[in-house]
């Protein structure tokens, strides 16, 4: 049926093998395009490396643009390959970066009920992937996120960002700890990810995760669905 992790390997790698483009954005819920493919969404604290993954993931070195000043995204941002909208087969949607301090609580509560206006009832989306530095481990309000998710049923995974920058010898560590915590809650999908946007470590491994969700959702296999072009 398809289901062998090599098979997910190479299917993740042609599904983003294709040119990818922005397609939107959005900082009002009444902007928010309707859902024309197969969605996942990114979260994570200010500077995270939510651009950079992106980036690594599409291959493109400027798709979603990486900012030197922390809390700068103020909408939601939607990347898809180029061309047909109804051949998509799936959209990116990078959310706006939460917890920098520089935020105004005002500035805070927009972001979050933006977010919280995406996720209500966004039947599309498939999964949130929740990024979390490798370097510290999750923050207070990382759990906090988490908690959100749980409360709104939405299913999200945790990958690890910067692994290049992190001991060798505390990797492993470092990824038990994220297994544990997903294991406390119940919206999150068990398996963390480790990745480094920079070396392309862990970027294969987040390619087949994703891939596999699209047939999952379809209820066909991966055999049943081929990204166009």
């Amino acid at each position: 049926m398809g289901n062998a992790p090599g098979d997910s390997f190479e299917f993740g790698s042609k599904l983003f093998a294709r040119e990818w483009a922005f397609v939107a954005a959005a900082a009002a819920a009444e902007r928010l395009p309707e859902a024309f493919a197969p969605e996942i969404a990114f979260a994570g604290r200010s500077n995270v490396g939510k651009s950079s993954l992106l980036n690594a993931l599409t291959g493109r070195k400027s798709l979603a643009r990486i900012s030197r000043a922390p809390g700068r995204t103020r909408e939601l941002h939607f990347f898809a390959p180029a061309g047909d909208r109804d051949a998509a087969g799936l959209c990116l949607i990078d959310l706006p970066g939460y917890g920098h301090a520089a935020a105004s609580k005002d500035l805070a509560a927009a972001w979050a009920r933006l977010t919280r206006d995406f996720l209500r009832g966004r039947a599309a989306l498939m999964r949130v992937l929740l990024l979390i530095d490798g370097r510290h481990g999750a923050r207070p309000i990382d759990t906090e996120m988490m908690n959100f998710f749980d409360r709104a049923a939405v299913s999200y995974q945790i990958v690890l960002t910067k692994k290049d920058e992190v001991k060798t010898t505390e990797q492993e560590a470092r990824l038990a700890a994220a297994h544990a915590l997903a294991a406390c809650h119940p919206a999150a999908f068990p398996n963390a990810i480790f990745t480094s946007a920079r070396t392309g470590e862990g970027i294969g491994e987040l390619r087949a995760a994703i891939a596999r969700l699209i047939p999952e959702r379809s209820g066909g296999s991966k055999e049943q669905y081929h990204p166009p072009g």
